[in-house]
């Protein structure tokens, strides 16, 4: 075998969508892969078309200013494209977020040829994105063989396979069957076979590969302990399984005090789930070694854990902007479809805990689930009146049939979604499934809703009115056909 090094590629391609924001997105699985290929002995290069801190976008005049809002999230350089034929009868913009196209090929065209590349992929409709990646690298580096792994790959490992242009798609967890992978291709192909036998034997990511970082994400644990309707955690990430307390803080110490992080978002799908022997320990070492940190929570927290005791100690540790798991004030959809773990007086007993903590209405925000199947829209505004009611900021998520899901199998079972459609069409910002005598422009009125809700919110921390004053003036929005009707159709 060889004594040379190899050398691996690694790229985060462009989202493609209507809509783009960075709300602490980093690939954080491909920086574990790269962690894992420098423990075998390779050399490494990575190409992230999403990092907003590249030295080119912020050197380049011709770039448009990038505003950076709170800790360290951010909007992406956009550049309008033509709007795919599926989305014809979508009134909006659809472009490329990320790096400009010259910035990119001239990032490529200065790294030696490598032995391999890995392409990572996030959601299954921004496959364009991945497609064009993988085709730009493939015209710069001619046959070296390109694999592909993420959420989409291991979503709809067929598509990928037969549209990507990948010559090896890798679906679920990558780091102990890379290298094999690699060397069933490349049989010469000088590399170590590790074996890890769990998270906290795996190397920390590689954050060295970013030049500068505005910020930076971890995970505690992988997967989710519960089986949401609608979520493909479980596809995604596996069984539900947590890291040593000891572990994670020495990941946490080296982004502060090596690194230079002040914000870290946490990746988790249960952060809160065994907190007192998990997420506890994990603080009590934050505050002890004294680290100047913020942390952030882009995932729904579990309302039914955000007792006093715990919300004291987020506020205490450096915790600012919260986000929680409401989904839907339904208690019916609460009990079948999202595992019992939230209800409305679990929902309200943790904002009083949170404000009494310390925080407000600029730290807290829910989200609410939009046209899910069999959800009627009366249902929705229910929830945003709920939630708004309780000074918490309403996120929308418009539903998005992820293949593999309970919802996506119902989708399909009753003719509301094809099982065959192209992954574009599951883009939660074209609303796939609507009510009958509803419209997108039924839902875009409820997001500017959400919105005006939401700025007032923010103007003078508390609620506009009170809840049932507030469902009744949405309501009044919208025709009876549209509020109470649950029988849905696909639109796609």
């Amino acid at each position: 075998m060889s004594s040379r090094k190899p050398t691996i590629l690694l790229i985060n391609p462009w989202i493609t969508d209507f809509a783009a924001f960075d709300f602490w997105s980093k690939p954080l699985g491909l920086l574990s892969l790269a962690a894992v290929l420098r423990q075998a002995g390779a050399e490494v290069y990575l190409v992230d078309c999403m990092d907003r801190q590249h030295p080119a976008i912020a050197k380049s005049a011709r770039q448009p200013k990038m505003i950076r809002q709170r800790y360290g999230t951010g909007k992406y350089v956009r550049q309008v494209i033509p709007k795919p034929a599926v989305f014809a009868n979508i009134p909006r913009y659809f472009a490329r977020y990320g790096l400009p196209m010259h910035v990119f090929r001239t990032a490529l065209s200065r790294l030696p040829q490598p032995d391999a590349v890995l392409v990572t992929s996030g959601m299954t409709y921004w496959y364009p994105g991945v497609h064009l990646a993988i085709a730009e690298t493939r015209r710069m580096f001619g046959k070296t063989p390109i694999f592909l792994g993420g959420i989409y790959a291991t979503l709809l490992p067929g598509h990928a396979r037969t549209t990507s242009g990948a010559d090896v798609v890798i679906a679920g967890e990558a780091e102990n069957c890379l290298i094999p992978s690699l060397q069933a291709v490349l049989p010469d192909l000088p590399l170590e076979k590790p074996h890890y036998a769990d998270l906290d034997s795996l190397p920390a990511p590689a954050w060295d590969l970013y030049p500068r970082l505005a910020y930076a994400v971890i995970q505690t644990s992988r997967g989710c302990p519960l089986r949401c309707s609608f979520c493909a955690s479980d596809i995604v990430s596996g069984a539900f399984r947590m890291r040593r307390p000891e572990r994670v803080m020495e990941e946490l110490t080296q982004l502060v005090q090596k690194h230079g992080v002040r914000d870290i978002a946490f990746y988790d799908d249960a952060l809160l789930t065994n907190w007192q022997k998990h997420l506890l320990p994990i603080l009590q070492q934050v505050r002890k070694a004294g680290l100047e940190v913020r942390f952030h929570t882009p995932n729904g927290l579990q309302c039914k854990y955000l007792t006093a005791e715990v919300a004291k100690e987020l506020f205490a540790s450096g915790f600012r902007a919260i986000r929680l798991s409401l989904e839907s004030a339904n208690e019916q959809r609460q009990e079948f479809d999202m595992g019992k773990k939230v209800s409305a007086v679990s929902f309200a007993a943790a904002v009083r805990n949170l404000y009494s903590a310390g925080f407000s209405a600029q730290h807290l925000d829910a989200y609410v689930m939009m046209a899910l199947p069999e959800q009627p829209l009366a249902e929705v505004l229910q929830s945003i009146a709920f939630a708004h009611a309780q000074g918490v900021g309403v996120r929308l998520a418009a539903y998005s049939p992820i293949p593999g899901t309970k919802d996506f199998q119902r989708a399909v079972s009753r003719g509301w979604f094809p099982e065959d459609a192209d992954p574009l069409l599951t883009n939660n910002s074209t609303v796939p499934i609507r009510a009958p005598h509803t419209t997108y422009e039924t839902y875009s009125h409820v997001a500017l809703l959400v919105k005006d809700l939401n700025a007032h919110l923010q103007r003078i921390g508390a609620a506009l009115e009170p809840e049932h004053e507030l469902l009744q003036r949405l309501q009044g929005q919208f025709t009876a056909a549209e509020l109470y009707t649950n029988h849905l159709e696909g639109v796609a």
